[in-house]
């Protein structure tokens, strides 16, 4: 039996996952803003990956026999000094998204809810996955500095990015 108070963390972070989304959204409007096409586009599919994370924590909370509560949430930052600037914090997001699937996994673990622990083994090595993907991503920016053919290059990479929902 799944206790109240790991419902009400779970539909905490669906909700957070759909903030997420707008986030991004934000950062992709950025990078259209400054003709950026190819890292708008990372940053929409980027999007797209979070909406996907929110509606399994949805789906999740109705197949254990709860109800899915949709909140909402402030506005997302919508200034950027930079590409860079964006993927830095973009990567301090997905480390808070992180930290808040630990203290849900904690919960679940504490309170043996072995379900709600298996769920959320695919998000934790998800999370793995995304901060490792921003890293490489920042690495790359300060490497090429002030290359504007190697940062093209980059844009035109990412232009290419698509999400195809993993297989259940």
């Amino acid at each position: 039996m799944v206790s109240e108070n790991l419902v009400k963390a779970l539909n905490e972070q669906m909700n957070f996952e759909f903030e997420s989304a707008h986030v991004y959204l934000a950062m992709a409007a950025y990078c259209s803003s400054e003709s950026l096409d190819g890292f708008a586009n990372f940053f929409n599919v980027q999007a797209e990956e979070e909406r996907f994370h929110a509606m399994k924590f949805y789906n999740f909370i109705n197949d254990i026999g709860h109800r899915a509560i949709i909140t909402g949430f402030e506005n997302p930052s919508n200034e950027y000094k930079s590409v860079l600037d964006a993927f830095e914090k973009g990567l301090a997001h997905e480390k808070i998204v992180t930290k808040k699937i630990y203290n849900i996994a904690d919960l679940a673990l504490n309170e043996r809810e072995h379900a709600t622990m298996a769920f959320l083994k695919w998000f934790i090595e998800e999370q793995v996955e995304e901060e490792a993907s921003f890293d490489t991503i920042i690495q790359k920016l300060k490497r090429i500095e002030n290359d504007s053919n190697a940062f093209f290059m980059l844009d035109n990479e990412f232009a290419a990015r698509t999400f195809t929902p993993p297989a259940q």
